[in-house]
């Protein structure tokens, strides 16, 4: 449950920020529950985007291939651009487009020196 409410509280804070930046911003339904969609839609004036908000403290971010799969068909099928948003604690976010994670047999995954390096930072999105 404590992971649920990191995450829940991750997305609203997520939520907040781009709806001050003026973004339309829709929390998808069952985020948290299933893997079919992003947690959350992003839209301003022709930029959309979708975002999966990861708060992970460890130094290595993995997603199970179940959700990692559905994020690409959803992202192949409505045509929008999906990031997975990182944060730990007292750092900043990083937006990870999907390409730059790594295929092992279970999961994708990404290290948080590589988040660093190749992700986008949030006030990339404020352009």
């Amino acid at each position: 449950m404590l992971s649920y409410r990191k995450g829940s509280r991750a997305e609203r804070e997520l939520i907040d920020h781009f709806s001050t930046k003026g973004f339309c911003v829709i929390r998808a339904a069952g985020s948290g529950v299933n893997s079919l969609s992003p947690d959350i839609l992003v839209f301003k004036r022709g930029m959309q985007f979708g975002i999966e908000a990861k708060a992970h403290e460890k130094q290595n971010l993995n997603i199970d291939r179940e959700q990692f799969d559905n994020l690409k068909r959803w992202e192949d099928v409505s045509g929008i651009n999906c990031y997975v948003g990182w944060r730990r604690n007292r750092e900043p976010w990083y937006f990870l487009p999907l390409s730059i994670f790594k295929e092992s047999e279970k999961s994708y995954g990404i290290n948080w020196g590589n988040a660093q390096a190749l992700g986008k930072k949030l006030e990339e999105f404020e352009r």
